[in-house]
């Protein structure tokens, strides 16, 4: 690990930030540009874990004080994602190397799908009627869910908990990117604990680079809770093309 290598990964963690406090899947640019650095996975994974929460702590106050998230639902997501991510992250500090690399090669482009072509129809409004059928048992159970899938991959939760809260408890776009802001955050400290305790974390690395997500968090989500999330579409496309290609190339 050089310096020069932190002077590149701190405008990929901006924009991670900015994308992540949006629609989610800031992970699928944060993680490639771990990955490029050369670390070793257990590190990327701790890294991008840490300065990731730093900046969806920032979103989630946002989204928390303009009153964008149903508290209640919010919280009983966010303790099944706590469990889900903390189970997961053992299990990742278990897996080989090699091993989590292709699965991430295999993963980081079906959520690029899945964010940037299938996320503008989940454009559900909510009603009276849909407001009295939310459940804290389903709630509770995507949060687990997303936190699993957080913990044992990471890219898309943001999107994924979105969807699911937008499509099964029938939330409006913005209601369902703050309660999904609430799950990372909890499924993202979870994760954090596991690869500190482990000692996967380079802090010098991982400290400047929460530092700049934290700001692209806080322009993000000012954006988010005014504009909606297609804006951040064009950006999306050339950042995970350019960075996902470079990660497949030094692995062929």
């Amino acid at each position: 690990m050089e310096l020069t290598h932190l002077f590149l990964l701190c405008p990929f963690m901006f924009l991670a930030g900015f994308v992540d406090s949006v629609a989610g899947g800031g992970g699928l640019i944060s993680i490639p540009a771990y990955m490029a650095t050369g670390m070793p996975m257990h590190f990327v994974y701790g890294c991008n874990k840490f300065s990731n929460s730093c900046g969806t702590t920032l979103a989630t106050v946002k989204y928390f004080k303009e009153g964008a998230l149903d508290l209640k639902v919010a919280v009983v997501s966010a303790i099944g994602a706590f469990i889900g991510a903390g189970i997961a992250t053992k299990i990742v500090l278990l897996l080989d190397n090699d091993l989590l690399k292709k699965m991430l090669i295999i993963i980081l482009p079906i959520m690029a799908f899945i964010i940037l072509f299938r996320l503008n129809k989940i454009e559900i409004k909510d009603s009276e009627d849909t407001q009295k059928k939310k459940s804290s048992f389903l709630a509770l159970l995507i949060g687990f869910i997303c936190g699993g899938y957080d913990g044992l991959f990471g890219p898309g939760t943001g999107t994924i908990a979105i969807m699911a809260f937008a499509l099964i408890l029938k939330y409006e776009i913005t209601t369902a990117s703050g309660n999904a802001k609430l799950l990372n955050l909890m499924s993202n400290y979870a994760s954090v604990i596991g690869y500190f305790i482990s000692g996967s974390i380079y802090f010098q690395f991982a400290i400047p680079c929460a530092i700049f997500n934290i700001a692209g968090s806080y322009i993000g989500s000012s954006l988010a809770i005014k504009n909606g999330i297609k804006f951040i579409r064009p950006m999306m496309v050339v950042v995970v093309v350019l960075l996902l290609g470079k990660t497949i190339l030094e692995m062929i």
